[in-house]
């Protein structure tokens, strides 16, 4: 067990800011804790060998330690390990440790909460230590996440290159022109030809297509019965209307999401004259531990723009994605080495046609998310059991999970991450549809979360290996996917420097469990070269 004491020396900085230097009583590691975003660079103890800085929350401090040119490679986010430690150790959950602060541009009238006193950071650091004793996934977690801060606040500050002429020019290939009004009639010239025809179609010429109130009571009184305007719902039904109004809505969902409003939004020019989208990240938004984004939506781009995500003069974007990350995780879990082999060097989903287990890929696939996401009906019920006799210690653990949930019990990640508990449930078929829907929530938290984990360890170690090749960033993280923009000379170099640090993330985690984490690697000058 980690002593929770500390010996802390406060010395003051510029602007009034303090550091602390605080050293566990036992010797094992040296902390220097920052209260302030002041420049603290030249202070010799932030530098020190072995140091690790602890913040308050990376979005208020990181930026200015990273203009400093520190390379912030052990640190501690006190606000995100809170987080985590509430639910797996059950320290008491506070407000002040769990909001997210924002750095003061300096405003008169700045609404950012302020940082605590240093004393209690110190105190909530020496709580945190207590609670993760000796659990070494929970101490990986912890680092893990706290480097996820400093991912985030790089990915936001790097931005995603985009071009904004072949953004509108995508749009207008999908869309149609541009309307010059905002008015009845605005949409854009394809999307209003299609609206015409949807009104004719329902014989209501004042219709609007972007109301489904509107559009459900038009369709019962053409006699087309349905209780949403779901494309699911619609394709079930034979009417002239049904084919206009489901393009009309995969057309008004990518105007609405990634259209030129969202453009103008998003989409900024740096002092370099250079276009970024300007995505913030927030590490651990979902509670399985996955990354969400404010704002942006930039975790959807539609994959009708992502040409418009485009690589700057003289560079190449490196595009990797992990190839069924969620199922390799699963049979890392659970140690079944047979589930593991299947995913061998290949596709995992043809290891399992090449195996016997099923017929074809498409079978594999929604069988494999069926075990993942409780899916109950269809060919998943059908594929389910052959699953289950082949890899019995893979669909174990899920259903393991699953039985937790549903008696709700906590459940945890690899690394330690746990799930909260619900609402108490009644003992009626109300309450066991509860437990059911809690049952799938438990069984996909634990595969999702590892998951989670994986590909924090993933963005770190890419993070390492392109430190020092002049101008390489990681730009852009979408779950299972990265984006890295590099110098055209040195992509291929980037590209292996990411198989690699999969592989690592994988032994990182893992240990010498024979499970591969393969990534397809594609170098190209838009995204949307890159194979799906």
């Amino acid at each position: 067990m980690v002593a929770a004491s500390f010996d802390v020396g406060v010395a003051p900085l510029d602007r009034g800011a303090r550091i602390a230097v605080a050293t566990l009583a036992d010797g094992r590691a040296r902390d220097v804790a920052v209260h302030a975003s002041a420049r603290v660079a030249d202070d010799p103890r932030v530098a020190a060998p072995g140091a690790r800085i602890v913040w308050q929350d990376a979005r208020a401090i990181a930026g200015s330690l990273l203009d400093a040119g520190l390379a912030l490679e052990r640190v501690r986010d006190v606000r995100l390990v809170h987080r985590i430690l509430v639910e797996a150790r059950g320290i008491e959950a506070e407000e002040r440790w769990a909001r997210p602060l924002r750095a003061d541009a300096g405003g008169l009238f700045s609404l950012a909460p302020e940082a605590e006193p240093l004393d209690a950071l110190a105190a909530q650091l020496a709580l945190q230590e207590a609670a993760i004793g000796d659990d070494a996934g929970l101490r990986m977690l912890a680092a893990a996440e706290s480097m996820g801060g400093v991912l985030s606040v790089e990915l936001s500050r790097q931005g995603l290159p985009f071009d904004r002429a072949r953004h509108d020019a995508l749009l207008v290939g999908a869309l149609g022109e541009r309307h010059a009004g905002t008015g009845p009639g605005s949409r854009p010239r394809r999307m209003e030809a299609l609206a015409v025809e949807i009104r004719a179609a329902l014989a209501t010429p004042s219709l609007n297509p972007d109301s489904p109130q509107e559009v459900l009571k038009a369709l019962k009184r053409a006699g087309v019965d349905v209780a949403s305007t779901a494309r699911w719902e619609l394709r079930e039904h034979d009417h002239p209307v049904i084919a206009p109004l489901i393009e009309y809505k995969h057309l008004a969902r990518l105007h609405t999401a990634n259209g030129w409003s969202w453009a103008q939004r998003w989409a900024r020019s740096d002092a370099q004259g250079r276009c970024r989208l300007a995505i913030e990240y927030v590490p651990g938004g979902v509670v399985t531990g996955r990354w969400a984004t404010e704002g942006s939506g930039a975790m959807q781009i539609a994959r009708q723009i992502r040409g418009a995500v485009a690589a700057e003069p003289g560079m190449r974007l490196v595009v990797a994605d992990a190839a069924q990350l969620e199922p390799r995780a699963l049979a890392a879990i659970a140690r079944d080495e047979a589930l593991a082999d299947a995913g061998r060097g290949t596709d995992l989903y043809r290891g399992l046609v090449d195996r016997g287990v099923v017929a074809t890929r498409q079978q594999a696939k929604l069988g494999m998310l069926g075990a993942l996401y409780g899916g109950t009906t269809g060919e998943s019920a059908v594929v389910l059991p052959r699953l289950a006799r082949a890899y019995p210690k893979a669909m174990g653990v899920v259903e393991s999970a699953a039985r937790a949930g549903e008696r709700r019990e906590r459940v945890r990640t690899w690394l330690g991450r746990t799930s909260p508990l619900p609402a108490p449930w009644g003992d009626d078929q109300r309450g066991q549809r509860q437990a059911r829907a809690w049952g799938r929530f438990t069984r996909n938290f634990v595969v999702q979360g590892t998951a989670a984990e994986w590909a924090l360890a993933w963005m770190a170690g890419i993070r390492r290996g392109i430190r020092d090749i002049d101008g390489a960033a990681l730009v852009c993280f979408l779950h299972d996917e990265v984006i890295v923009q590099a110098p055209a000379e040195r992509a291929a170099e980037v590209a292996e420097t990411v198989g690699a640090a999969a592989a690592e993330a994988g032994r990182l985690l893992f240990g010498r469990f024979p499970i591969d984490f393969p990534v397809q690697t594609a170098i190209v000058e838009d995204w949307s070269q890159a194979k799906d």
